[in-house]
């Protein structure tokens, strides 16, 4: 799962921040950095094929590999296709085709998560998956640092195309991973399956549906319209509410990422190398500080509790942005800003995080938090794709001013939340037994 996590994480900021400061660093006009940031749309759409990649077999492949293993492969493989194709597209010249490159590698890792996600669940019991998680995630946020301090490392003593060939390469991480590891031999969905054959059943005995019709309709609950109904049905009355918060909560966040590193390299004036340092190196260390904090906190205050205290902070260090901009470049006052901002950004995700898994039905769990990661972060990304517009035309302090504004809804719908919390937990799932057989909500 170490590997996995890294292979996972390796193509992200390839197609976001760290092709941002490659567009900016060659001369590539703001308004257009802007709108590449759709590529990261990708991931938050996956849940559209997930049943694709949980349900087909591929040819060949599947025979050689299982379903879980050959299509992570067939997914790296076009990682790396991808990669290597920037590598070598000149972006200023041709940004029609650096686009579609980056949407090879983006929709191509998008599916690899879908597929390790599925195999992470399948291939070991309930009681070790937190430790699959963590290493998981562990994994991944040493690739987040490869694919953005090293990149940037590598571009500024070579080239960007050497950059990319080199992270073309390293996919081979997750292909060797793939090839050693032992495919899951036990379907841990056993209940959505079990749904989908009662209503195939019913399906067929009331409306007399054929067989091959009454099966799709069946899978089609399941996969799509189960995870839907359970949570309107479950949450009734605060499930907008509930739905709106986990699509606003992030807006602040990624629309401010979107333009970080343009801001940084072209109105700051830094190096590619004091951006590593200070943003990924630097940066990296304070995310996993603000990860421990915010999880110590969720234990001890709850998490709806923090969930707005982190929604608070992380509109609060957009504003320190606006601060930095109007001054002199000075490195400590960005690694400040910088360690506020990743702080906070640790603190809001960790309790965003919990607050979704505990809101997931054991029957759906898979498929209803692939729904809710998709819609956390498809509003910011599709916003902030306009980011690059906004700072042309009224500059980055602004910009900062506008994307800290976005984060009031979020402040103010996790107030209305907490305020609800009583009605919230006993409207909560059933998600474990107790030694003694009790069943036990999941607050």
């Amino acid at each position: 799962m170490l590997f996995l996590g890294f292979s996972a994480g390796l193509p992200f900021l390839l197609v976001f921040s760290t092709l941002n400061a490659r567009l900016a660093d060659v001369g590539v006009e703001t308004a257009t950095i802007g709108f590449f940031s759709w590529l990261g749309i990708t991931y938050s759409i996956k849940v559209f094929w997930a049943p694709v990649v949980d349900r087909l077999k591929l040819p060949l492949l599947d025979r050689l590999l299982g379903k879980r293993r050959s299509w992570m492969l067939l997914a790296q493989a076009g990682i790396a296709s991808g990669l290597y194709l920037m590598a070598h597209v000149d972006a200023t010249a041709a940004p029609q085709m650096m686009a579609l490159c980056g949407l090879l590698v983006a929709f191509s890792s998008a599916t690899q998560d879908v597929a390790i996600d599925a195999y992470r669940i399948e291939i070991a019991e309930e009681r070790l998956q937190a430790a699959l998680a963590a290493t998981y995630i562990f994994g991944y946020r040493l690739a987040l640092l490869v694919a953005g301090a090293g990149a940037l490392y590598l571009a500024e003593f070579w080239s960007w195309q050497v950059s990319y060939e080199i992270m073309a390469l390293l996919v081979g991480v997750g292909v060797v991973t793939v090839l050693l590891v032992k495919e899951p031999r036990v379907n841990h969905f056993a209940a959505a399956a079990d749904i989908a054959r009662a209503v195939e059943q019913e399906a067929a005995k009331r409306t007399h549906l054929p067989p091959r019709l009454a099966k799709l309709t069946g899978w089609f609950y399941a996969a799509v319209a189960g995870p839907f109904l359970d949570f309107f049905k479950r949450y009734k009355e605060l499930s907008v509410a509930i739905l709106v918060l986990v699509a606003v909560y992030r807006i602040a966040d990624i629309s401010m990422g979107v333009m970080a590193n343009p801001f940084y390299l072209d109105f700051m004036g830094f190096s590619k190398t004091q951006v590593a340092d200070v943003t990924k190196i630097f940066g990296f260390f304070m995310t996993i500080a603000g990860s421990v904090l915010g999880g110590v906190l969720v234990m001890r205050h709850g998490v709806r509790r923090i969930l707005l205290l982190g929604a608070v902070m992380t509109a609060a260090t957009n504003l320190l942005f606006v601060l930095i901009a109007q001054q002199p470049p000075d490195i400590v006052t960005l690694a400040v800003v910088v360690s506020a901002d990743n702080l906070s950004g640790g603190v809001a995700n960790v309790a965003l995080i919990a607050w979704l898994s505990s809101m997931t039905s054991a029957s759906f769990t898979a498929t209803q938090y692939a729904l809710f990661s998709s819609l956390m972060t498809l509003p910011g990304k599709f916003i902030g794709g306009f980011s690059g517009v906004v700072v042309a035309g009224f500059g980055y302090a602004e910009f900062f001013v506008v994307s800290a504004i976005m984060g009031v809804p979020a402040i103010l719908l996790a107030l209305y939340l907490l305020k609800h919390g009583s009605r919230l937990d006993s409207l909560a799932p059933v998600k474990a037994s107790s030694d003694n057989g009790s069943s036990i909500p999941d607050h």
